[in-house]
């Protein structure tokens, strides 16, 4: 295990929710759905490696680097069993913590994520970090804001706009980039089969690189799921619509967990 030691908060009470953000975000990104989440569970955030308040350990970074860093909170942390819900790239960490540790995952869910790629939808996003890589992140992040938020969401909130952009502008090039490559490259579709606890998975109706049809693809291949489809939002839906995500994912939790 090459596990660091993460920046973390925890509040509420009840069994414990592990969440993971994703690409260039923060713990602070699942403020919006804490009032709900709080009073049945002890909400668990923290930082991934290299973001926010967390160590910045030397690229490149692979998903199972990730995956230990979760285990490794846990561990610490002293619960031995855990929800995990993920956004994006978290949304990949989550199942992959239940697929290599199945006894110590109660639920996983997989928000906005991606699966069942084609060969143009890999592509695609492959060539965005190589557009990075050329351009510079800056010149591309314009692009991947309007996949995050509507349009309509992005002009009546300026400031939450520029509070995402200062947060991808706050990690270092290498680790925005590196993490932007595990989440490119990684495709769960061989081995979702073997996540066998409950999950929810969900997306926005308009969420470009996590669409639909991935997440249905997501839902078909998991032994034991419910799909959950947000209309018109695209991929900040913890940030646009925190009411709309919170309201399926804790009946999910209640039920299934």
């Amino acid at each position: 295990m090459n596990a660091i030691d993460v920046s973390y908060e925890v509040s509420g009470d009840g069994p414990p929710l592990y969440m993971v953000h994703g690409i260039g975000s923060r713990k602070v990104t699942w403020d919006g759905i804490l009032d709900a989440l709080e009073p049945h569970f002890t909400c668990v955030r923290y930082d991934l490696r290299g973001h926010g308040g967390s160590p910045i350990p030397p690229v490149p970074y692979t998903l199972d680097h990730l995956v230990d860093d979760l285990d490794a909170l846990r561990a610490k942390l002293g619960h031995e069993q855990i929800h995990v819900i993920g956004h994006s790239l978290g949304g990949m960490i989550g199942p992959r913590y239940a697929q290599r540790f199945p006894d110590r995952t109660l639920t996983v869910g997989l928000l906005s994520t991606a699966a069942g790629r084609t060969e143009d939808d890999s592509a695609k996003v492959k060539g965005v970090v190589a557009r990075m890589r050329e351009e510079g992140i800056d010149d591309v992040l314009a692009t991947l804001v309007n996949r995050w938020y509507t349009d309509e969401f992005a002009a009546a909130n300026p400031l939450i706009i520029d509070h995402r952009i200062e947060q991808v502008n706050t990690t270092p090039p290498e680790v925005f980039l590196s993490v932007f490559d595990v989440y490119a490259e990684t495709e769960m579709a061989p081995w979702l089969h073997e996540v066998t606890v409950p999950c929810l998975v969900l997306t926005g109706e308009n969420d470009p690189g996590c669409s639909p049809r991935l997440n249905e693809f997501i839902h078909a291949t998991l032994p034991d799921s419910e799909l959950v489809i947000l209309p018109e939002v695209r991929h900040s839906i913890l940030v646009e619509c925190p009411d709309l995500v919170s309201a399926p994912l804790l009946d999910f939790l209640l039920r299934r967990g």
